[in-house]
């Protein structure tokens, strides 16, 4: 038998099988065309498959892009966060219950650090330096500065460090990150709530009635309160890429507190240096609560208006800038 018929015989029975010069695997039979010219297929797409063998569903992908400071990208922004409203509420209790877990005196401590506070600057402002109080007693003019102080403090120093902190959430699952310092600030807030029964207390101990300028307060702790989140939604951010922000807090912050009149009224402060001085957003809310709660009289409005104005202009612009951060917080975190 020649060589060729030997080739043919051989085919017939055995076929061979060819790879291709992409991967795939072809019967000899379906390579119709002449030899020097070969073809190739492009590469199926793989699908997971379980344990059995069976397609699973792919995995939905969440990708995050950096957002343009917009109109449209902030509402947008603002509708996710509604959408997670039930997260927030979660982390917002668990926050409470964790701060004060296996503590003896529990939330007490929302109330026992600015009465602390207060006996020591009564002790030392008032009987040995002197400071003016405007004629009231300074252990309620002390503490009426204090308690929106301590509510501003707490919550911007561990809000700074909250994406730091829950760096292993962050990195696993998606949710709008600006949840996490806004639990921070939700907890302070409500330990603000609880210290204030302590106000209320020295106004009657010192025989101080409310007056109608005290509805002005409502809107003078919604001030601060929109302040506190949006200095938090700043300084977490940068704490992600230069942990030195959350070193120097403490320090800024004690600083920052003898910059406000907290232990002495605005009136020692000179006149040529008020106008600087009240660009301290601090100084127009914490100025305002004393007026209206514990000295009866309206309110400076200019150094509140100064306060509210740089408070709201500073929110959406610290939001857009967080989630900006957002979009690659996990990856340097």
């Amino acid at each position: 038998m020649s060589q060729t018929a030997t080739r043919l015989q051989m085919t017939s029975t055995t076929p061979e099988l060819c790879m291709q010069p992409i991967g795939t695997v072809s019967h000899e039979s379906e390579l119709q065309q002449p030899l020097g010219e070969p073809t190739f297929s492009a590469p199926q797409p793989t699908q997971a498959r379980d344990a059995r063998g069976q397609a699973r569903p792919s995995r939905p992908v969440t990708i995050i892009r950096a957002p343009t400071f917009s109109g449209a990208t902030l509402a947008t922004a603002v509708r996710e966060l509604v959408e997670y409203r039930d997260l927030l509420y979660t982390l917002s209790v668990h926050r409470l219950k964790v701060r004060y877990k296996q503590s003896v005196l529990g939330p007490a401590w929302a109330v026992l650090q600015p009465v602390l506070l207060m006996l020591l600057f009564t002790v030392v402002f008032s009987r040995i330096v002197r400071l003016p109080s405007e004629g009231v007693p300074y252990a309620l003019f002390a503490y009426s500065a204090l308690l929106p102080w301590t509510f501003f403090s707490s919550s911007l120093s561990s809000a700074t460090n909250s994406l730091v902190s829950h760096f292993s959430l962050v990195t696993k699952v998606y949710f709008p990150r600006e949840i996490l310092p806004l639990t921070y600030v939700i907890a302070g807030l409500v330990d603000f709530l609880v210290a204030s029964v302590v106000l209320g207390g020295l106004l009657a101990y010192y025989h101080v009635t409310l007056t109608v300028h005290a509805f002005v307060a409502i809107p003078t702790i919604a001030v601060l309160t929109v302040f506190t989140v949006a200095a938090s939604f700043v300084l977490s951010a940068i704490q992600v890429r230069y942990r030195d922000v959350g070193v120097a807090m403490p320090l800024m912050l004690q600083l920052w507190m003898f910059v406000t009149p907290i232990v002495y009224p605005l009136s020692v402060v000179p006149a040529r240096w008020q106008g600087l001085y009240e660009l301290n957003p601090m100084v127009g809310i914490i100025e305002g609560l004393r007026r209206v709660i514990v000295q009866g009289s309206p309110p400076d409005f200019h150094s509140l208006g100064v306060s509210a104005a740089i408070s709201v202009i500073l929110l959406p612009i610290a939001f857009i800038y967080f989630k900006r951060v957002e979009a690659t917080v996990a990856d340097v975190i």
